[in-house]
């Protein structure tokens, strides 16, 4: 039976959100799924917003969270746990989205809350991930019990600069949580512009010109994400092709809110209160709405921020300063939005002996400097960066008109003050943007829309050691070798041209791969002797046992490489045996929210 929705589905660091289209009614808009959720014990309540937060509870609370389609919970999802952020912070897991993509940790093992005490039964990345992800699909099919999910068109969004085993993860738990095989993977800013397409109807033309290269900057609550997309012509029509996407930035909202905390414990110290370590996680979390508040349009002049006391004065009272609006304007706006010029670059902090492990936060929290290298990493040469000349905003921080504003003015002056790059309008709710948008691509996949091309976003690569005398202490030199181009189109495949290499079969290996979002004109069979940091990047190792050829005595044979990216965005690298009729393959996902 054919699907009857395009639902699109919104897997924020912060927020999460769902929204649908009605495939078989044409022209119908794209709408909201208000979300049940506990909102205080026994209190369920529709939000728009499912909130990216996990408390644990304890024994004694029990079945205290439970939903009209989940019993005996042992935890909450949403609203409540967000609160328990600041009343239980070792209880609470956040920014698990941000963890799928951190490669120092193995996101499969139970290590969130992140340093949570002994007692508290910790969860993976993917299972949070799975269990947000679960929450949404129970409430589509309360909702919609005639039409369940998993026989939806569903597309889910990830950041572009999700890497391959990161895509994965975040599959592995959508196929858990309930949703279809063939559910697709949207990158972030595609989906923004997306939403913005379905706004602008067939009008978006006037708005975009041939020759026009469109930055989508996309600032969240975990992270921020760029992505160039380029206007052309094809066989007489407009057609919008994604350029390059940048690195998984972690600065965006959660970085702001903890600045206005030490802005708020500067004010509690001016009143002779010290802030304990406890009060300090529930002031970031208070600061967040303050911001949320001082920062919209009609905002206060002063917003106070209340904790709860410690002070053998103050237990089981409350201790508050107020926020003055101009002071966090400016403290937010110079602090993560600094003028600066375009060869500008990150500060990189020295590195320590010791560094606890973690979530791999920026050193630099200027946004404005990350998005300098980011259009100087993508230009003609290191002389010239790429000059965007129209912008498209996402993600909640940019509802803010203060930090919109001053993005426009620090890029501008990158580039002919007299000619800046023009904002689109025509997105009214940051928060559902990407959801609605992944909803409108899911009926473009139909062929009732605009559709960006592009292929994989990045470049793939093998390591492959090399041969030569063995040397006490030192590896032999590593080598990559390109398997997929950038651009790759899904349902292609590239004899990866080169020397036979020696596979090893029948015993235990590790395998490595790299990626790329600069080297744009590799082609497979490409080798690289050596590579910056900023051109490679490792992704996940394997550790395999490949099935040892008929006959084979050596442990290893000679093969050649033949890539193929699948219809579903999967990277299959087959090893072809070149003395026999033996193959193996190696596959990982690449979907990169390309053309479909």
């Amino acid at each position: 039976m054919p699907a009857k929705y395009a639902v699109g589905i919104d897997l924020g660091t912060t927020n999460s959100a769902l929204a649908y289209a009605n495939l078989e009614q044409e022209g119908k808009p794209v709408e909201l799924l208000p979300i049940p959720q506990i909102v205080a014990p026994g209190t369920l309540e529709p939000r728009p917003l499912l909130p990216s937060f996990l408390y644990l509870a304890p024994s004694q609370e029990a079945g205290a969270y439970n939903l009209p389609w989940a019993e005996n919970r042992d935890y909450a999802t949403g609203e409540f746990a967000r609160g328990q952020g600041a009343d239980a912070p070792t209880r609470t897991v956040a920014g698990a989205k941000s963890w799928l993509c951190n490669h120092r940790v193995d996101r499969r093992q139970p290590i969130l809350p992140w340093n949570a005490p002994e007692e508290v039964a910790k969860i993976s990345p993917v299972e949070a991930s799975r269990r947000y992800l679960q929450h949404l699909a129970a409430a589509w099919n309360a909702a919609l019990p005639e039409a369940p999910l998993a026989e939806q068109t569903v597309v889910l969004t990830v950041p572009a600069s999700f890497d391959a085993s990161a895509r994965e993860l975040t599959r592995e738990a959508a196929l858990a949580a309930g949703l279809p095989e063939n559910l697709v993977l949207l990158e972030e800013p595609q989906a923004a512009l997306y939403a913005w397409l379905a706004a602008a109807g067939d009008g978006w033309r006037r708005d975009l010109r041939e020759g026009d290269t469109l930055l989508v900057c996309d600032i969240g609550g975990g992270t921020s994400d760029f992505t160039l997309i380029g206007v052309a012509s094809e066989n007489g029509e407009m057609a919008l092709k994604r350029i390059a996407v940048g690195n998984h930035i972690l600065v965006g909202g959660d970085n702001m809110d903890l600045t206005l905390a030490h802005l708020a414990r500067t004010a509690f110290a001016e009143k002779g209160v010290e802030v304990d370590a406890w009060q300090s996680v529930a002031l970031w979390h208070a600061c967040r709405s303050a911001k949320e508040l001082l920062l919209s349009g009609e905002g206060p002049r002063k917003q106070p921020v209340t904790v709860l006391g410690r002070g053998k004065r103050l237990i089981g009272g409350t201790i508050s300063v107020d926020l003055d609006r101009e002071a966090v304007c400016s403290t937010l706006v110079d602090g993560f939005l600094p003028a600066c010029g375009i060869a500008a670059k990150p500060a990189r902090q020295r590195a320590s002996g010791f560094r606890e492990l973690g979530l791999p936060f920026e050193a630099d929290a200027a946004i404005t400097r990350h998005l300098a290298h980011f259009l100087t990493q993508h230009g003609v040469d290191k002389e010239s960066a790429i000059r965007p000349t129209r912008v498209l905003f996402n993600g909640g921080v940019l509802k803010a008109a203060a930090l919109r504003e001053r993005l426009l003015e620090v890029i501008g002056s990158w580039f002919d003050r007299k000619n800046p790059p023009r904002p689109l309008e025509g997105i009214h709710d940051l928060d559902f943007a990407v959801a609605r948008g992944a909803a409108y691509y899911g009926m473009a996949k139909g062929g009732k829309g605009v559709r960006i091309r592009g292929g994989t976003a990045r470049s793939y690569y093998v390591g492959i050691e090399s041969a030569g005398l063995a040397v006490p202490g030192a590896p032999r030199p590593l080598r990559a070798r390109c398997v997929a181009p950038f651009g790759m189109e899904e349902g292609t495949e590239a004899e990866v041209r080169g020397e036979e290499i020696g596979l090893v079969v029948g015993e235990q290996a590790h395998f490595r791969f790299f990626s790329s979002a600069v080297r744009k004109h590799d082609k497979p069979g490409d080798v690289l002797d050596r590579w910056s940091d900023d051109e490679l990047v490792e992704t996940d190792s394997m550790e395999a046992t490949l099935p040892a050829a008929k006959g084979e005595q050596d442990g290893f044979i000679p093969v050649r490489f033949v890539s193929r990216i699948t219809e579903l965005g999967v990277l299959e690298l087959w090893c072809v045996s070149t003395v026999s009729e033996e193959k193996w393959k190696l596959e990982f996902s690449v979907r990169e929210g390309g053309e479909k």
